[in-house]
């Protein structure tokens, strides 16, 4: 069991997915406005409590650069340590990602029915594949195939420094 989340300035999505479900339709979600609360840590606290399950895992794409395993959200005063997390609620894994890498992951498994065609052309079936997310920054990721699938790339960083040495 899976608890994934998009957290960003204005709101956190959270949902709870398992392979029996495929893992592409939650079997429960909610909406928070990020606003109210005042780290990610009390989300996830309401969100488990409102439920029977016990997710072993968390996935969560959050707006702003990750640096070894840690992330400062963007317009938010939050500071996201994959580690901490991890130990609150007993997961046995959690995985911290930049949103629009998170975005860009999910382009292989998209039908045509997501999809624009911005200027026509002959793809490339192994070629790079560019995602930009305008909104309040422009947000940047692609994907580069590694010959067995492709593998998403973040291209917001915070320099050398890691997140802890800037807090």
């Amino acid at each position: 069991m899976i608890l994934a989340g998009d957290i960003g300035g204005t709101k956190t999505l959270l949902g709870i997915f398992t392979a029996e479900q495929g893992g592409t339709q939650p079997i429960r979600q909610r909406s928070f406005p990020s606003q109210q609360y005042t780290s990610l840590e009390l989300i996830i606290e309401e969100f488990l409590a409102d439920g029977p399950e016990r997710p072993t895992t968390g996935t969560f794409a959050v707006a702003g650069p990750v640096q070894r395993g840690a992330a400062r959200i963007t317009n938010l005063p939050w500071f996201v340590d994959a580690a901490a997390i991890r130990e609150r609620f007993h997961f046995d894994l959690i995985h911290l990602l930049n949103d629009v890498q998170g975005t860009a992951a999910a382009v292989p498994y998209l039908g045509p029915e997501y999809l624009s065609t911005l200027r026509a052309g002959v793809a490339d079936p192994n070629g790079a594949i560019a995602v930009i997310a305008p909104g309040t920054g422009l947000g940047e990721a692609f994907l580069t195939w590694n010959g067995q699938r492709y593998v998403a790339h973040p291209t917001e960083e915070i320099g050398r420094a890691s997140c802890r040495e800037r807090v």
